[in-house]
């Protein structure tokens, strides 16, 4: 993810410092994609990628989910983990959002601070 790069939905890999395969991922660029993001599903393998996108909301979801907020270099901005229900707080610096299954990101070793990166797979 860089600078003027333009996104698309679809799957990508997510390389984490650290891990020696990637994690699957979708992208959700366009705007029904992000909206709806991982409404109505009983969980993810893997994870997804908002972008662009500051802030998420975890209403009618069906699970808790990890999120973390990217910079536009792919570095972590924040990690939290947030329950059905509840209204996560924006961040300023945040691009991008990455979601994934409550617990992932830890087992993953994203934290703030750490550089991420995505390779498109299609």
């Amino acid at each position: 993810m860089g600078r003027g790069r333009q996104w698309q939905d679809g799957t990508a890999a997510l390389w984490i410092p650290g891990r020696d395969a990637p994690v699957p991922l979708e992208i959700a660029a366009s705007r029904g994609r992000r909206r709806r993001g991982l409404l109505g599903r009983d969980g993810i393998e893997g994870a997804m990628l908002l972008t662009p996108c500051g802030g998420v909301h975890t209403f009618r979801m069906r699970f808790t989910i990890d999120v973390a907020y990217l910079d536009r270099e792919s570095t972590v901005v924040d990690v939290h983990t947030l329950v059905p229900g509840r209204l996560g707080r924006p961040r300023l610096r945040a691009r991008h959002v990455l979601e994934a299954e409550g617990g992932a990101m830890a087992e993953w070793g994203v934290r703030r601070g750490v550089r991420l990166r995505v390779e498109r797979t299609e």
